[in-house]
């Protein structure tokens, strides 16, 4: 895909297509549909800034009884752990800072590469 919110719109027939491969319910396919829109979002935003040039590759494989889906940016990454807590007093009314919390929400799994560029969401099926 490219870095491009334009682009999202893709997600929802990607994830069709894997419902039909891979055969879950219509409660995954929503955990997955929200999970994914966050993380290819926050890659064309935060990952590559929105550099048309720079592109978010997304990948599905089934493991054993769940679904993995790589979500990776060409950007320089992040670390998960320095986010600031959501669910504090002081971020509660803040805008943004709550898609990492939610995909680890939905997500029965949620990996990031060491460099942080790249994210593996599992989801049992």
């Amino acid at each position: 895909m490219n870095s491009s919110t334009d682009e999202v719109y893709k997600l929802e027939g990607f994830v069709d297509q894997l419902q039909q491969w891979a055969d879950f319910n219509d409660d995954i396919y929503g955990n997955i549909m929200l999970t994914l829109n966050e993380a290819v979002s926050n890659a064309i935003i935060h990952g590559n800034k929105e550099n048309p040039e720079k592109e978010i590759k997304v990948s599905a494989w089934l493991n054993g009884g769940s679904i993995k889906i790589s979500v990776k940016d060409e950007g320089e990454g992040f670390d998960p752990d320095a986010l600031p807590d959501p669910l504090k007093a002081e971020n509660l009314l803040k805008e943004g800072g709550r898609g990492v919390f939610l995909m680890g929400q939905y997500a029965d799994n949620v990996e990031y590469s060491e460099q942080g560029n790249k994210l593996t969401l599992t989801f049992k099926i």
